[in-house]
């Protein structure tokens, strides 16, 4: 028994996935009632898409609920076939429109599909009175236009083949005139057109006529008998003319449902009022009134499911034949005795996050109650991202809303509330407890896309500069991180012998002392990687800035001041004021303004001759030279850089004033000599001497480096033979404000040897058509302290 269970309850499963997933379109078919059996309603094969022969295959069967079984289904070649001949009036009574239900199911697999029947009206049924013979008593004082109620007859056919006028055999007196109820249901009223006279004609015979609005139309008779009686003036009047009162379906027998009033202003005998029950909407009523009190009781039992409303009317009538008649209209009231119930056939309490309409729960839900005490809401809290999905009939899915995101929150609390319409309204919930699994689906995320970070020259190694830090929203080993470097393609240095990295809390060390001149930024990428499966990753980009100190002196490239000779610029005595003697060159390796130099004249032989311009380092004359000029001077200039710590070199420059430049030594006129004279003569034979051997040296450096040239080329670059390389001269010694030490309108070359300690100067000419402009845009990525060559425009 427990395997059919088990098996039942796979099968009840498997029918509720597939009616979820189904289309829940209602097949609809319509028909006239009493056709014949036999008929061919429709085909069905042919209406669910399906093929001759499938429906016999699946099984297909008809299920009625509760209706009586009407249709056959012919399996093989899928018609639904009439089985008996429907009655409307039976089946569904005044119900319109009258719309049988019953389901379609196959096999293999499951399906359902709803289907429907609507039966409509013919007119197969003549209107009928409750009685053959009405009695009517009118007094002879009655005026004209006096209408008296007549009972209506009823037709058990609806809409227009329902009763839809009433007429009279032709008369001197009376006329018929039809009312329309509240549920649009007509009643006869007799309107008296001319006075009575009982001495003429005590009595009357006339024959009322019921028409339908069918076609053909049907009719029904009756006879009303009239007596003329004598003269009552006033009719018994009721307190209202419609009466409205509900009553629960539950009540007891006997239970007075209204008492209905009516007075006549006759006295005696003719004021004597009796009630009756004159006409109700059925033939038949569950009511009785007490004649004489006016009071309505229950003589039956209630039914709301079967009739939900009565509309009944009374009749208040004096001795004198005189009546009132007034309408109750009784309002049935369905009792919310039952609490709706919910059932559980599927629950799944753990749904992993980011799953798409996860299925948390099936369950139905039932309310043996009708009308709004049997109609059921089912809801959720709001602010939950669940969803609940109506199936099929009571049947509802609750599924999430959204995929869910552990990391927002790891469970929820679901309160299912089932509450019918009833009043009050009956109330159950059912609670489930929903655990959202964790997936790896967060990457560690950065607090930074980028980092930039500072470190000054000169650092100590192993010198921490920051942290990276990343994190997870994840949990367990979703969320525990580990830190990698990760080079890019273009770096020309090992990254791990610049920095390292803890794996464990991100935190950077510089591995080595760094040198501003030769490596002032480099970049590189950080990993995060968490230790899912697969396991995710992220980078953040590090841009480490070499921060300048100002640990290099000023350089003076020209006059080299480690020569063994001293140089000696050459000053022509017809030069005017701001004649350019030369131009001192310096560099400084640093950058910014550490590398900003300025020029400073400290001491010279002839103080008011000479002046420095202290941005470019051009010796320039302020007056003209005379004759009692001493023709050797020496002149004391620093260079200073703008450094926090100012550093600075010295330069010394030596002029020698001359005629021309093509016979630097003229003789002197013959003269009266004195001893002063003397022994400035010798002083100038002395200087003759120097020059002499100073262009010697010159000459012998300049075979010398000649010939070494030549005889050892392929070893130049590990000898440190001076070399004269092609291109601009490097970028970080020039001033990219434009105001170097160097003009922009002259090209010089300068040797230095690497081994003696001393060099030489070589002035070319100016080379002003082939002009190098340095641009300033370009980026420094190499900045040696010292070459061995430098061109330079």
């Amino acid at each position: 028994m427990e395997t059919a269970s088990e098996k039942r309850q796979v099968v009840f499963l498997t029918i509720l996935l597939l009616l979820w997933k189904s289309d829940a379109e209602t097949i609809r078919y319509s028909m006239p009632e009493e056709t014949e059996s036999g008929y061919l309603v429709a085909n069905l094969a042919k209406d669910l898409g399906l093929r001759v022969g499938e429906l016999a295959t699946r099984g297909a069967r008809i299920h009625h609920k509760g209706n009586k079984d009407l249709l056959q289904l012919d399996a093989e070649t899928g018609n639904l076939i009439l089985k008996e001949k429907p009655d409307r009036e039976v089946l569904c009574r005044a119900t319109e429109p009258c719309v049988l239900h019953f389901q379609i199911i196959l096999e293999n697999p499951v399906q359902f599909f709803q289907t429907e029947l609507q039966l409509t009206d013919i007119n197969d049924h003549a209107p009928e009175f409750p009685d053959r013979k009405m009695l009517l008593k009118i007094s002879e004082s009655a005026q004209p236009g006096t209408m008296f109620p007549l009972k209506a007859a009823q037709d058990p056919d609806i809409g227009s083949n329902a009763v839809q006028n009433y007429t009279v055999s032709p008369n001197l007196h009376f006329h018929v005139i039809t009312h329309s109820r509240t549920d649009g249901r007509k009643y006869p009223e007799l309107v008296l057109d001319r006075a009575l006279d009982r001495e003429e004609q005590p009595e009357l015979t006339l024959t009322l006529i019921a028409l339908d609005g069918g076609a053909p139309s049907r009719s029904g008779t009756t006879t009303v008998h009239i007596e003329v009686v004598d003269i009552n003036d006033n009719p018994p009047k009721f307190d209202q003319s419609l009466y409205e009162v509900q009553i629960p379906e539950n009540s007891p027998l006997n239970a007075l449902v209204a008492t209905v009033s009516a007075r006549d202003l006759d006295a005696g005998i003719h004021g004597t009022v009796i009630y009756s029950l004159f006409q109700g909407g059925e033939l038949s009523q569950p009511f009785e009134i007490d004649e004489v009190a006016g009071e309505i009781r229950l003589k039956g039992t209630l039914d709301f499911e079967a009739t939900p409303y009565y509309n009944i009317e009374i009749v208040a009538t004096d001795p004198g034949g005189f009546s009132g008649k007034c309408s109750v209209a009784i309002q049935v009231v369905d009792v919310n005795d039952n609490a709706p119930k919910l059932t559980i056939s599927s629950l799944n309490s753990s749904i992993p996050e980011n799953a798409p309409e996860a299925v948390v729960a099936v369950f139905s839900v039932s309310d043996p109650d009708s009308g709004e005490n049997g109609r059921i809401v089912c809801s959720i809290q709001n602010e939950l991202p669940f969803l609940l999905k109506p199936t099929f009939e009571n049947y509802y899915t609750l599924v999430t809303e959204r995929p869910l995101d552990r990391e927002s929150r790891a469970d929820y609390n679901i309160t299912i509330t089932v509450s019918d319409l009833g009043i009050p309204r009956l109330t159950t919930q059912h609670t489930i407890i929903v655990q959202v699994s964790d997936i790896n689906d967060n990457a560690p995320a950065f607090n930074q896309t980028s980092y930039t970070l500072l470190v000054r020259e000169n650092n100590s190694p192993a010198l921490h500069i920051g942290t990276i830090s990343a994190t997870d929203s994840d949990t367990g080993a979703n969320a525990h991180i580990s830190y990698l470097l990760l080079p890019l393609y273009d770096m020309q240095l090992a990254l791990t012998s610049l920095v390292s990295i803890n794996q464990e809390n991100g935190q950077l060390f510089v591995l080595r002392a760094l040198d501003y001149e030769t490596l002032q930024t480099f970049e590189f990428s950080v990993g995060a990687t968490d230790h899912g499966s697969p396991a995710l990753s992220s980078q953040a980009l590090v841009r480490v800035v070499v921060l300048d100190d100002n640990d290099n002196a000023p350089f003076v490239l020209y006059p080299l001041q480690n020569a063994s000779v001293p140089c000696t610029e050459l000053l022509p005595r017809a030069a005017e004021p701001g004649y350019l003697v030369t131009k001192v060159v310096a560099v400084d390796c640093d950058s910014g303004q550490n590398a900003w130099l300025s020029f400073q004249l400290l001491k010279a032989t002839e103080p008011g001759l000479f002046n420095v311009w202290a941005h470019n380092g051009e010796v320039r004359t302020t007056r003209l030279l005379s004759e009692r000029d001493v023709p050797k001077h020496k002149l004391l200039l620093v260079v200073k850089d703008n450094g926090e710590h100012q550093r600075s070199a010295t330069v010394t420059l030596h002029v020698l004033l001359v005629d021309g430049f093509s016979q630097p030594y003229l003789p002197l006129p013959e003269v009266a000599r004195d001893p002063v004279q003397d022994d400035e003569d010798v002083l100038t034979l002395y200087l003759v001497i120097a020059l002499a051997s100073v262009s010697s040296l010159f000459l012998f450096s300049v075979l010398l480096f000649i010939g070494m040239r030549l005889c050892k080329r392929a070893r130049e670059a590990s000898l440190g033979v001076c070399s004269v390389p092609e291109g601009h001269f490097p970028g970080h010694l020039v001033d990219v404000s434009g105001t170097g030490t160097l003009s922009q309108s002259y090209q010089y070359e300068v040797c230095l040897t690497g081994d003696s300690g001393t060099g030489e100067f070589k002035f070319l000419k100016p080379m002003i058509s082939n002009l190098m402009v340095q641009d300033p845009g370009r980026e420094v990525k190499e900045s040696p302290p010292c070459r061995d060559s430098f061109v330079f425009s």
